[in-house]
């Protein structure tokens, strides 16, 4: 557990090292590229937070830390960053509204919010995703998208 939890923190830290240097402009890029790294971080920040959740659940509360999670903590960080990035392009594609009203001066806030919504749930947001490649070209969903929420591989055993 120790481990899982100092590797958390380090990823943690190094998320809000990067969202530091990408607000403070010690970073040159165009501003599309750091709305994406924006989402990406933000993404990744919300899947930390779920799997330190998680530690603190199933080290403390139930009493069942399980060294077979291993992996999930490892890479749960690292899909919740890929996700924060999808969403971005989800909604920068329009295939998911935020809002229907169209508002002169957007913030980029909502992207943020969106991308630490997607990584916080990953499961729910990559559900999401197969229901509008379904809907918009015809892309059947994945033998893991129809399986039961309920399996022992599921991550919401964890919460």
């Amino acid at each position: 557990m120790k481990k899982v939890s100092a590797y958390l923190i380090f990823i943690l830290a190094l998320y809000a090292i990067a969202l530091w240097a990408l607000i403070q402009k010690k970073i040159i890029m165009p501003e599309t590229v750091q709305l994406v790294l924006m989402c990406s971080i933000s993404g990744g920040i919300g899947g930390v937070l779920y799997c330190l959740r998680g530690v603190y659940l199933n080290a403390s509360v139930f009493q069942r830390w399980s060294e077979v999670w291993y992996p999930w903590y490892f890479l749960r960080p690292l899909t919740s960053f890929i996700c924060g990035a999808a969403s971005f392009l989800f909604l920068k594609a329009g295939l998911i509204m935020l809002e229907a009203k169209q508002v002169e001066s957007p913030s980029n806030l909502a992207f943020y919010a969106f991308a630490f919504a997607a990584g916080l749930n990953v499961d729910k947001f990559v559900e999401k995703i197969e229901d509008i490649a379904q809907v918009t070209w015809g892309i059947k969903k994945s033998r893991t998208a129809n399986k039961d929420s309920k399996n022992a591989g599921s991550e919401d055993s964890l919460s």
